[in-house]
């Protein structure tokens, strides 16, 4: 399985590095060959797809949420979800991870609703749906308890969650998302880095933005060339804090302004050397920190 894992890595390292540099039809040709290899990749990771559809009433829409989920779960082990940001699917932002911490955890990765093979009917874009919908899909799933790791964007659902089944998050990993910054802070940042919008910046249209999307996410890997009002202290027991030092997106005092408005509960680890897309830059020291955080014992 080894040798078969290192090549999936080697391929899907060279289709990154390839795919920004290339137009439309060429490029969405190798994204779906990436998608292949991302699939087959989380597969020899012990990973299997999985469909669940939330029941449709008289007072909402039909939604479907996709799950990568563990092929063999253990009971010896704690259950972890990991929630991914915006720009792509769970395949794409987690494959560094998924390897590493399915081997301590069972794993269970989500597509959020409109990225990947998640949809719903309903209109509603918020986080709190969002994270309403991926509590409810865990629930189906059988897991009664688990920690949760929110990149980016995803930090926003993960802490949605801990208050929408406040029972179930045992503890919150949040990496590189700028949780109660203030509106004046959110322009600054979006003229500091030449922004017109968040939207913007993490849903590039053109291979220049998806170029422009990359150098700001990552700090150490140039070769791909590439805050709500939460009142949340009462929900969240403990909370690990992982951040770029180099993060041009939420740049490193986003996060000791976190760990101020969370209190005592909260530790920050600041990667050297690492951009906004942590999980890329440092994922060695990422999956370090996930593991010793999740399975020590609670304070």
């Amino acid at each position: 399985m080894e040798p078969y894992y290192n090549l999936l890595k080697l391929a899907l390292r060279s289709l990154l590095a390839a795919a920004v540099r290339l137009r439309d039809a060429t490029f969405k040709f190798f994204t779906a060959v990436a998608d292949t290899l991302f699939s087959l990749y989380f597969a020899s990771c012990s990973m299997l797809p999985c469909t669940v559809d939330l029941d449709a009433d008289s007072s909402s829409a039909a939604t479907t949420v996709h799950f990568w989920i563990p092929g063999h779960r253990k009971s010896t082990r704690p259950a972890l979800v990991l929630i991914h940001g915006f720009g792509a699917n769970s395949r794409w932002q987690f494959y560094y991870q998924v390897r590493h911490l399915s081997k301590h955890f069972n794993l269970y990765v989500p597509d959020l609703l409109f990225f990947g093979r998640s949809y719903s009917e309903n209109p509603d874009r918020s986080i709190e749906f969002q994270a309403g919908c991926v509590a409810a899909g865990l629930r189906k799933l059988g897991l009664e308890r688990y920690s949760v790791v929110g990149l980016s964007y995803g930090g926003y659902v993960a802490y949605r969650m801990a208050e929408v089944d406040v029972a179930a998050v045992e503890k919150v990993v949040i990496i590189s998302s700028g949780i109660h910054y203030t509106e004046e802070q959110k322009e600054e940042q979006m003229r500091r880095i030449g922004g017109e919008g968040i939207r913007d910046l993490l849903l590039p249209k053109k291979p220049g933005d998806v170029r422009k999307m990359i150098k700001l996410a990552l700090y150490k890997s140039r070769r791909y060339n590439l805050a709500p009002d939460f009142v949340l202290q009462g929900f969240i027991k403990e909370t690990l804090l992982l951040w770029g030092e180099k993060d041009n997106v939420f740049p490193l005092h986003f996060a000791y302004q976190l760990q101020s408005y969370l209190g005592a509960t909260a530790r920050v680890e600041v990667l050297k050397d690492t951009g906004h897309g942590a999980n890329i830059d440092s994922p060695d020291e990422v999956n370090r920190l996930i593991t010793w955080f999740v399975s020590s014992a609670k304070s």
